[in-house]
């Protein structure tokens, strides 16, 4: 199987942190920068594809599906399914900016993996129902395409390769999300997975454990 990652491009959220306060998260639009990012990538995309027929899973918040439909693919997928397991953590309620930054730093201190953020989930949360996500995925009929690209958020994608490749919780919080519109490859031969490049990391693994 090849695994192509992509994380949605620029959105609102992204250069303006009250947007939070005013829109759902779910419902965050593209930047006209995050447009222009998802049409550069289609290229590459395109190309990462080739002839075949993918599979295509993407989150059913705003930024994905329009980063998706960006990419103009449609017609050349075996499947295209919203899959809300693949949506981005839920951050609870957003209305108040000051209480969004205490949960961040609380966030940040407690750790990204075990806090869970109030009427919200924590990145544990995230890595379950990523892990259900991919169980159904492996256990795939005949049918199913063996390329499939996965439109989502960067947490979220992180935590899909911490199954994948088993690296610890420590490894985890090492590491940085993909760049908005950045993707990541993933193959399988004889049961084991490769990743065509690692992620940004801003710490080492407090144990010395790396990605590759």
């Amino acid at each position: 199987m090849k695994m192509i990652l992509l994380r949605h491009a620029e959105s609102l959220g992204n250069v303006d942190e009250r947007a939070y306060t005013r829109i759902p998260d779910h419902a965050l639009p593209l930047t006209d920068a995050g447009r222009a990012q998802a049409a550069a990538v289609a290229p590459e995309i395109a190309r990462l594809l080739g002839d075949a027929r993918p599979a295509v899973y993407v989150s059913p918040y705003l930024r994905t599906r329009e980063t998706l439909r960006l990419l103009d693919i449609e017609a050349s997928c075996d499947r295209l399914l919203q899959e809300p397991r693949l949506r981005e953590q839920d951050w609870g309620n957003l209305q108040d900016p000051a209480d969004q930054e205490v949960q961040k730093a609380r966030r940040n201190e407690f750790g990204h993996f075990y806090y869970r953020l109030p009427f919200g989930e924590s990145g544990a949360d995230v890595d379950d129902r990523v892990a259900g996500f991919l169980s159904d995925l492996q256990r795939r009929d005949e049918r199913h395409p063996e390329t499939v690209l996965i439109v989502s958020h960067g947490l979220t994608l992180r935590l899909l390769c911490r199954r994948l490749f088993g690296w610890s919780v420590e490894l985890f919080e090492s590491l940085s999300n993909p760049g908005t519109c950045e993707y990541r490859v993933l193959e399988e031969h004889d049961g084991k997975w490769t990743l065509d490049r690692p992620f940004g990391q801003w710490r080492d693994s407090p144990d010395g454990e790396t990605q590759l």
